[in-house]
């Protein structure tokens, strides 16, 4: 059968297929172990796997690949289970394939049309047979396999599940790997031998596709410092695909906290599906390729040829539309895309049948001629009804009717233009919203200034004035390789902004959206949050030798644009790189203009670059180290060690090189970067290092390598710069100090990049950064884990793998919380600017769970109120979450603390809090990031108060009144329960409780005259004879006790203080030897990593 073209491995692969027949073009093979011969012994291991397998992922015994001759790429395009299917195909490629070939002038041409022809027979075969793709009997035959094999709660969602082998050591384990919503299984039965695995996806450090000796291409999993290999899958590249997906939804619903509101596939976890996922992958990878707002979804697919006016030939591609965008991307990415908001289109021209052409009019006078459309007139429908556009009649007369209402309400505001602000609700802040560039106002550009630069300034408006006219200008613009020259070479200052707000799609965000920016201008300014402080802080630090930025009309327009943004996204807030990016932005596009460049940057081209921990950043940071083992052997092997080029190298992703550069070179690299993204700052990167190859090497130490890139950047120059004097002083600054060193123009630097590295693919980018992404978040992960063992350590006994145990229940508990709800109150109140002690947390349901599979003595069991209590006690900021350390606090006093220690947690345990918890069980009292004044006054008094905390004296302690004391002695009677000295213990409680009670009555007598009303409860409580029963049950004591006390007459009131119960509990060796003895936590911890999934069940 014909397949999906796939790029595959024949590094290894040539020891597993042997070749049968080949051209120029393809190659036809046979696996070992299968037809003549047999191959021997790498024949009969081949064999033997392949008879393993059942008939949904056996390896097809034969293959047909493509090839061209000047390529080491191979591409899979059919499969077949005989020699007389495979040889069907064979024959069908030469009659219908190969004299078609011989035209094409380029490998790339010739692989496109192969790719092309073969999804089209695949889609041509998938509307005749009409097999639906998923079996709901099978899949339910699966789920109970699933649900049998590793009894996971019953909420957990099976997503998907494939046939495969996982390795143990050599030993391939034939079986099934399941996929569900957070966890990957895998289960596998062969010869009484059982292999069971559950790896939670939150647990995995890499997940990669890898190849071996043994292996042609498996799925490669690390989690918890183990190494897991998936292989022989049918549809390697689908398994992945999902694996990758689940991982990434895990990675960004736990830690992340997104709750996925705009992505309704996504919002359930209990109804996540292979098919949303795959659909969400589609949208991510549409969405990034044409950079496209996050509400755009791809919607259809057509393939299709364009006419490209100023190449004059038709482009094959495909066509993607969404609910307000046509976009065409040629064959290979690269040759030509265009991006067709539906506001722009003005009419679809009646359909062409003989050609199945479909011309498609947009404003400016331009048409975008489509054809060899299979759905042709699906398409032209598809596009007329998301423009609005239809021909009847009563739509015509009521449009005509509107331009006439619309043309007599301009006139009248011609007529009255103080009437304008009034109709329009602007505001005074709104007022002051700047409507030019800063470096138009600061550095206007003279028309008859004739000096060099300024010519060659105007050659470069000239050379893209005739690339608008050959190409089109503005939101439909088509964008080629001579676009991209045009960018290398630098972009003329006077069309900077227009064509970053172009390429960015910032264009798109600010039309959709008119007065968004000055609406919340005017509710943000005047607020007082700790981001606007720290926004505060840095204003004057941003570009501050730039003339713009020591004026207030640079000022107050920073602070505008970084407060407003600071209010859309609270998320993020401020963070610092912000002030230093954004300055640059407003001196070349407008205000409002600037901020929807921020949006595009923090949003969509850097996500997660902005925020407390910068993952983003760590993570282009990995991904530059791993393209300096690709690029720079020679660099790799003199330094092993690459963590100190991402030291160096966080500022040059963070401000995209304007922190380094002098202003007028930065602004280069910046133009690069809104063309292609993230590539083009490692490209940079990349050719900087290459350029101080020689210096790197022969340095000493790190400092010397610094001080050679510092010097390096120093003299990177603008030749071409048409910017004065003052404005380029960040460079002259440091000429003297290194006018010994040869100048670096920027363009031949970027230049040099392009021709080095620029066939670097943004998808493989993309790929590297999703499999980098996982290791670095784990990787903080367990800093932020040692950092809060650190801390907790000081305070508690447990050695430091039992501390570890406990932060992996605590942290799993967490995240337990999390798995099958968005609706959890750690998602609800996550608040990401919390120290890291606090980011995680436990709601009281979370607490009630893992502290009962925890308690050394079964304290809370049966009684709700006792774990309501135990909570309260232990959340000492009463903010409604325990964190670890107050969790191992209180372990701590129960497992090693003294006899005294551990009754009065006993003792406080039974004097209630003054208010409940609400529903949900959390209350939050902390200031959210970014949205409410912080007042830090009181957490730095709440600080102080924390280091000076004095030992609590035991006559501090609050006395407790007759029910608390009744309810510690139900509490006291459970702890025994299964105890060998069951009985004593009982019996010393009783005589306790007696002498307590004596005590008290005697107290009384002292300061009252006795009556018979008074001496009552001495008498009932002083009857014993239930508890010198050996028959009865570990609950008889307490039935007594609440009889008693219910005979006691209401208005006797009488309390205990804990010096009278510690004295009184002394006296009994026994109960004295129980709270000593020490008790096996280990066992305990052990027990808990069992029975924590199966409690949360029950719970």
């Amino acid at each position: 059968m014909w397949l999906k073209p796939e790029e595959i491995l024949l590094k290894n692969a040539l020891k597993l297929w042997v070749a049968e027949k080949g051209n120029e073009y393809f190659v036809l093979q046979r696996r070992r172990g299968y037809g003549e011969g047999g191959g021997g012994l790498t024949g009969l291991l081949v064999g033997t796997l392949d008879t393993m397998m059942d008939s949904t992922s056996k390896v097809a015994p034969f293959r047909i690949l493509h090839q061209t001759p000047d390529s080491q790429i191979y591409w899979s395009i059919a499969c077949g289970g005989t020699k007389e299917e495979i040889n069907q195909h064979w024959e069908w490629l030469e009659k219908n394939i190969m004299r078609t070939l011989s035209v094409f002038d380029s490998s790339d041409d010739i692989t496109s049309f192969v790719q092309g022809k073969i999804r089209g027979l695949i889609a041509e075969e998938g509307k005749v047979s009409g097999v639906q793709e998923d079996d709901p009997e099978k899949f339910r035959e699966a789920l109970l396999r699933f649900e049998k094999w590793f009894d996971l709660p019953q909420k957990e969602k099976l997503v998907t599940y494939y046939s495969c082998s996982y390795w143990r050591g050599r030993v391939p384990c034939q079986g099934w790997l399941y996929l569900s919503t957070n966890f990957l299984s895998f289960y596998s039965y062969l010869l009484g031998s059982e292999v069971k695995l559950v790896v939670s996806w939150n647990e995995i450090w890499r997940l990669e596709k890898t190849s071996n000796v043994i292996l042609t291409e498996s799925i490669h999993v690390l989690a918890n410092g183990e190494d897991h290999y998936f292989s022989m899958f049918l549809h390697l590249s689908e398994t992945f695909l999902i694996m990758e997906q689940l991982a990434d939804y895990s990675i960004k619903r736990l830690f992340d906290k997104e709750t996925f509101q705009e992505e309704p596939s996504l919002s359930d976890p209990l109804q996540i599906t292979k098919r949303g996922l795959e659909t969400n992958a589609r949208n991510e990878q549409f969405r990034a390729f044409f950079r496209l707002p996050k509400e755009e979804n791809l919607l259809e697919v057509y393939e299709s040829f364009l006419w490209v006016p100023f190449s004059h030939f038709n482009t094959l591609g495909k066509i993607c539309l969404s609910e307000s965008y046509l976009c065409f991307a040629s064959q290979d990415g690269s040759q030509c895309h265009v991006i067709i908001p539906m506001r722009e289109v003005i009419g679809v021209e009646k359909p062409d049948r003989s050609s199945r052409a479909l011309t498609v009019c947009v404003r400016g006078k331009r048409a975008l001629r489509f054809s060899e459309v299979r759905d042709f007139e699906r398409l032209g429908n598809a596009i007329r009804r998301r423009c609005g556009m239809t021909a009847s009649p009563q739509h015509s007369a009521s449009t005509e009717g509107i331009r006439g209402e619309c043309q007599n309400l301009i006139n009248h505001f011609v007529d009255n233009p103080e009437e304008v602000a009034m109709m329009v609700g602007q505001k005074e802040s709104g007022k002051t919203v700047s409507n030019e560039a800063l470096m138009t106002v600061f550095h206007p550009q003279d028309a008859e200034n004739l000096d060099p630069k300024m010519l060659k300034e105007k050659m470069k408006e000239q050379s893209w004035n005739i690339h608008f006219s050959e190409y089109g200008r503005g939101t439909s613009m088509f964008c080629t390789k001579k676009t991209r020259d045009l960018i290398v070479r630098g972009v003329p200052e006077a069309l900077r902004g227009e064509l970053w707000m172009l390429f960015s799609g910032a264009v798109n965000d600010m039309a959709v959206n008119p007065g968004y920016y000055s609406e919340i201008v005017d509710k943000s300014l005047g607020t007082s949050t700790l981001a606007t402080d720290e926004i505060e802080r840095d204003l004057h630090r941003s570009l501050p030798e730039h003339p713009a930025f020591q004026s207030d009309t640079g000022i107050s327009a920073l602070r505008r644009v970084l407060t407003a943004y600071a209010y859309r996204n609270p998320k993020i807030g401020y963070c610092q790189a912000m002030n230093i990016l954004t300055s640059v932005l407003l001196l070349y596009a407008k205000e409002e203009e600037a901020f929807w460049l921020l949006v595009a940057v923090c949003e969509r081209m850097l996500p997660d670059y902005f925020n407390r921990r910068i993952i983003g950043a760590l993570v282009d940071q990995a991904v530059f180290e791993e393209l300096i083992r690709m690029h720079l052997t020679q660099l790799t092997e003199h330094m092993t060690d690459l963590t100190f080029f991402s030291s160096v190298s966080l500022s040059w992703f963070l401000t995209l090189f304007i922190s380094v550069l002098p202003i007028e070179s930065a602004v280069n690299v910046v133009d690069c970067f809104f063309y292609d993204g993230i590539k083009a700052i490692l490209q940079l990167g990349l050719a900087v290092l290459d350029y101080n190859m020689e210096g790197l090497i022969s340095s000493h130490d790190d400092a010397e390598a610094v001080t050679i890139l510092s010097k390096f950047f120093d003299n990177v120059t603008n030749k071409d710069s048409p910017l004065p004097q003052t404005v380029q002083q960040n460079s002259v600054g440091n000429n003297d100090k290194a006018s010994s060193l040869s100048k670096v123009d920027i363009s031949d630097l970027i230049k040099e990049a392009y021709e080095k590295y620029g066939d670097m693919k943004s998808e493989e980018v993309e790929r590297m950064r999703k499999r980098n992404k996982l290791y670095v978040i784990q990787t903080l992960e367990d800093t932020t884990k040692q950092n809060v063992l650190r801390v907790v350590s000081q305070e508690v006994k447990f050695s430091a793998p039992q501390l570890d145990n406990l932060y992996a229940l605590f942290k799993r508990q967490h995240f337990l919380s999390c798995y099958w709800t968005m609706n959890s109150p750690v998602l609800l109140h996550h608040d990401p600017s919390l120290a890291y002690l606090e980011q995680y947390q436990l709601g009281f349901h979370q607490f009630r769970v893992l502290f009962s599979l925890l308690e050394p003595w079964s304290l809370c069991s049966g009684n709700d109120a006792l774990f309501l209590w135990a909570f309260r006690l232990l959340d000492e900021n009463q903010d409604g979450l325990v964190n670890f350390k107050e969790f191992c606090c209180a372990l701590d006093i129960l497992y090693s603390g003294t006899f005294t220690n551990k009754l009065k947690f006993l003792f406080k345990l039974h004097q209630p809090p003054v208010s409940d918890l609400p529903e949900d069980g959390v209350i939050r009292k902390s200031p959210e990031r970014g949205k409410g004044k912080v007042d830090l006054q009181a957490y730095l008094k709440q600080w102080q108060d924390e280091i000076l905390k004095k030992e609590e004296s035991i006559k501090d302690l609050p006395r407790i009144n007759q029910a608390q004391f009744i309810q510690f002695s139900k509490t006291l009677y459970n702890l025994f329960h299964g105890d060998p000295e069951e009985e004593s213990l009982y019996r010393a409680v009783a005589r306790v409780t007696s002498l307590l009670l004596r005590m008290e009555e005697v107290g009384r007598r002292l300061q009252e005259p006795t009556s018979p009303t008074q001496a009552a409860p001495e008498e009932a409580l002083l009857n014993r004879e239930a508890y010198s029963t050996p028959e009865r049950s570990s609950d008889t004591p307490c039935a007594t006790i609440t009889l008693e006390a219910g005979s006691i007459p209401q208005e006797v009131e009488w309390s205990f203080a804990f010096e009278q119960i510690l004295a009184s509990l002394l006296n009994e060796p026994v109960l004295v030897r129980f709270f000593e003895r020490p008790v096996d936590i280990q066992a305990r911890l052990d027990h808990a990593k069992g029975a924590q999934l199966k409690a949360k069940t029950n719970k």
